[in-house]
């Protein structure tokens, strides 16, 4: 039998580590890997057609699994494409371990074609990042990377030198056995017995919750049971912790609704359940807080804490809840209920009125439909900018949809490439990216990669040929709209061309069964809706100083418009409440 050669040996560690695939870009310096991947019928390459998208899909792959996920660049340009992707994937702690392949080891240092320092370049963006200057390295090197993203929950990167890929590999180094799963971190019971009293001593409790709460909601809604607590969360824990969520009391941040904003601030004690929510001026400075989270450097980085808990939210929350006294005064519950529904009775105004018959269509009644025909198990990938108010606004949460995007990154045009990870994970799921035209035509080559793999992704485009939500920064902001303007194709026309189904809409009332369509359609579709540029609505209150970028430093009152089925959900709760 030949000896194994060191790409072959890295690709059988991360088969072993659980990698099912390897999303990238050819190149010289990859070849010896990609011929390994070839020979090995663990693991699959994923031929996409920018590396920026390998590492997306990457990301994507592993939120939906929890496993760790995988993707290469080759040497100088093309590992340098992947770094906005592998940003996203490690600010939302996705494990991924993300191959840059190197120049020849002979030449590094020496100004050679395409030289950079991958070993330096991606430190910012993972937990681990080294290169293999010696074959003897390289498997214990693996698996510290592989035990780096998947313990640490981020990103890990090796850099590998296409000369010592092709290089033999030592002995048959001894099968360490890898870490393939993260643990659950209970707090000691000093905290425990801490955050007991001071749920018992406060009279108004608000759990407000991130997506550190997944897997949680049980336990969520038995503690704001017991202690009769109004439940927000963030935009990353509204699809963990909304539905089937009796205490809702809405969304707080930029895109927030409802009444979480007064419930954070109106409280006794705030408690912050798995949340690195960015935003500190939503946040109150004149209640107590505590904050429970399983990383501890997300501790009181974004407010002043009055207790810190480091645990995870579940294994916290099952500890804690046995032993807090029950609450019988429902008063400051029901007023946040009865505050919500009216919060969102007065907004849904903005989408409901002759909304069927407004041309351009207004993107609030694509997604509002888009809600009702979609799969009740689909996975949603979103776009940022205004495709995250509409799937905020709009997709409803049920425990079986997933919504992703780059909420914590905040970068353009991943609905697409974290689309492709997303479907790669099950084929006969329904995927759905929602895409604003900016988004979509900055990596509109990757759409390719969708007929190329007969991908069955359904892309729903908000074409308004604009950069809508930097147009609305600068409107805010007291400045002309500049520079944000599109001038776009028929996208239908484009997807057709590329071999997959297109559809353009023009009208509302073609609207559903042109969704309808594309998802009965057995391959990759695309749905192009001409949509108003000016749906959104401005609240007066709004200043100048309120919106920097998606940060926000002094409001309270956001973007208006309508909200789907919350209200309904809403209305539902305020009826349950127990009647004098």
């Amino acid at each position: 039998m030949a000896k194994q050669n060191v790409a072959e040996q890295f690709v059988d560690i991360l088969a072993r580590a659980g990698v099912k695939r390897l999303y990238g870009v050819v190149g010289d310096s990859l070849n010896p890997v990609v011929d390994a991947v070839r020979r090995n019928s663990a693991l699959e390459w994923i031929h996409v057609r920018h590396e920026e998208t390998a590492a997306f899909a990457a990301g994507a792959e592993a939120q939906i699994t929890g496993r760790l996920a995988a993707c290469a660049g080759s040497c100088g340009p093309g590992n340098l494409h992947l770094i906005n992707g592998l940003y996203d994937a490690h600010r939302s702690m996705a494990p991924v371990l993300a191959l840059a392949s190197h120049i020849p080891s002979s030449e590094i240092g020496l100004g050679y074609f395409q030289e950079t320092h991958p070993d330096h370049l991606f430190r910012e963006c993972s937990h681990y990042c080294e290169m293999i200057s010696n074959p003897r390295q390289m498997p214990r090197l693996l698996h510290t990377a592989v035990q780096n993203a998947v313990g640490r929950g981020g990103v890990s990167v090796v850099t590998l030198p296409g000369d010592l890929a092709a290089e033999p590999a030592p002995d048959k180094a001894a099968e360490t056995a890898l870490v393939t799963a993260r643990p659950t971190v209970r707090p000691g019971d000093e905290e425990i017995d801490k955050l007991v009293d001071l749920i018992d001593r406060a009279q108004k409790v608000t759990l407000f919750c991130g997506s550190g709460t997944a897997g949680a909601h049980a336990e969520v809604m038995e503690l704001a049971q017991k202690i009769k607590s109004p439940v927000g969360h963030a935009l990353r824990g509204k699809e963990h912790i909304q539905y089937d969520n009796p205490f809702d009391v809405g969304m707080s941040g930029l895109l927030g609704y409802g009444a979480a904003y007064e419930a954070t601030h109106e409280c006794d004690l705030l408690i912050l359940l798995g949340t690195d929510f960015p935003y500190n001026a939503f946040l109150p400075d004149d209640v107590t807080i505590a904050q429970v989270d399983v990383r501890p450097e997300h501790l009181g980085r974004r407010s002043r804490l009055d207790l810190a808990v480091w645990g995870d939210v579940r294994e916290t929350l099952r500890c804690l809840t046995p032993r807090v006294k029950t609450k019988d005064d429902r008063r400051f519950l029901d007023k946040m209920l009865k505050k919500h529904a009216d919060a969102l009775e007065g907004v849904v105004k903005a989408y409901t009125r002759k909304v069927d018959k407004h041309v351009p269509i207004h993107p609030e009644y694509v997604a509002s439909v888009l809600d009702e025909v979609a799969a009740d198990d689909a996975v949603f990938t979103v776009d940022t900018g205004m495709c995250n108010v509409w799937a905020a606004r709009y997709i409803t949460p049920n425990g079986r949809r997933r919504v992703i995007g780059s909420f914590s990154h905040g970068s353009m045009a991943n609905a697409l490439p974290m689309a492709i990870g997303a479907q790669f994970t099950d084929r006969r799921r329904q995927v759905v990216a929602m895409s604003g035209d900016g988004g979509f035509s900055m990596l509109m080559g990757d759409f390719l990669t969708l007929v190329q793999h007969d991908l069955p992704v359904k892309v729903v485009l908000f074409d308004n040929s604009s950069l809508g939500m930097v147009e609305l920064e600068m409107m805010v902001a007291g400045l002309p709209s500049h520079g944000t303007t599109n001038k776009n194709p028929d996208f239908a026309a484009v997807a057709r061309a590329c071999g997959a189904y297109g559809v353009r809409v023009e009208k509302p009332k073609q609207l559903a069964g042109a969704l309808k369509d594309a998802f009965r359609h057995k391959g990759p579709a695309l749905v192009d809706v001409v949509t108003d540029p000016n749906a959104l609505s401005i609240p007066p209150k709004i200043k100048a100083e309120m919106v920097t970028g998606f940060a926000l430093s002094a409001s309270k009152v956001v973007l208006d418009g309508g909200v789907g089925r919350m209200l309904q959900m809403a209305r539902s709760n305020l009826r349950n409440l127990p009647r004098p």
